[in-house]
């Protein structure tokens, strides 16, 4: 069995995420499994390592595929890139061993949240960035990141629905930036629950604006408690910027 790793980058934009959600859904893995199986000839199952949500963008989504076949890498990226969406590109197709997965041998994930942070709209950037229109606290920020960092529980912070899978998740690091306009957000860790990056955008913030106290923060984690999560930045401001193995 031939197994091949892509790495891609997306437009969010007008998808319903990345993870295919039934027969006509218009999502990212549906519309690559699509041309892949037309071109192989057979029914072919992606493995993303990330399943980001409906209009998050990605820089570099990996996935794998497996097949009987074997084939050129330039080849499948080049048919790839000629029928996919132009919102979708695959940027690298390379042979990897049999037993690669891309979401379970992942070492960790890096989100990046951008903030437009003026007083007038950037409609440039409109779709690509959240903005706000009142000077950001960037001390208040970073003080607010502080408090996400380490191994947690973040039941509190996740719209995730399973109850059988652990919520625990380790953020490694948060940093908030300044420039040329922008906020910039990176969020690293080993893995993000459903919503989760978005929710920790928005709490950083409302930190910023003085909605909320950076001091509350460990509190409502410990909590569980998702009602005290006011925040939920939107998805055109995310996104999935780096996957290590």
């Amino acid at each position: 069995m031939n197994n091949y790793r892509m790495l891609i980058q997306y437009d969010g934009g007008r998808y319903k995420g990345w993870q295919r959600l039934g027969r006509g859904e218009n999502t990212v893995q549906e519309k690559i499994e699509k041309v892949l199986s037309e071109m192989i000839g057979e029914t072919v199952e992606i493995i993303g390592c990330s399943r980001t949500d409906a209009g998050v963008h990605a820089m570099a989504q990996t996935a794998n595929f497996k097949t009987m076949h074997r084939f050129a890498p330039d080849k499948v990226k080049t048919y790839l890139n000629n029928y996919l969406p132009h919102d979708i590109c695959v940027i690298d197709v390379a042979p990897v061993p049999e037993s690669f997965h891309a979401r379970y041998n992942a070492k960790a994930k890096t989100y990046l949240y951008k903030i437009w942070n003026r007083d007038y709209a950037n409609p440039f950037m409109r779709k690509y960035s959240t903005h706000v229109g009142k000077t950001l606290d960037i001390t208040r920020m970073r003080e607010a990141a502080g408090c996400f960092v380490g191994e947690h529980d973040f039941t509190a912070f996740s719209n995730a629905k399973s109850k059988k899978k652990s919520m625990a998740r380790e953020i490694y690091s948060v940093s908030v930036e300044k420039s040329d306009g922008f906020v910039l957000i990176r969020m690293r860790g080993n893995g993000f629950l459903y919503n989760m990056a978005r929710k920790i955008a928005g709490t950083l913030i409302a930190a910023g604006l003085g909605e909320i106290n950076p001091d509350c923060i460990p509190e409502i984690i410990a909590s569980r408690d998702r009602s005290r999560v006011l925040y939920m930045a939107e998805a055109c401001g995310l996104y999935l910027e780096s996957i290590e193995y």
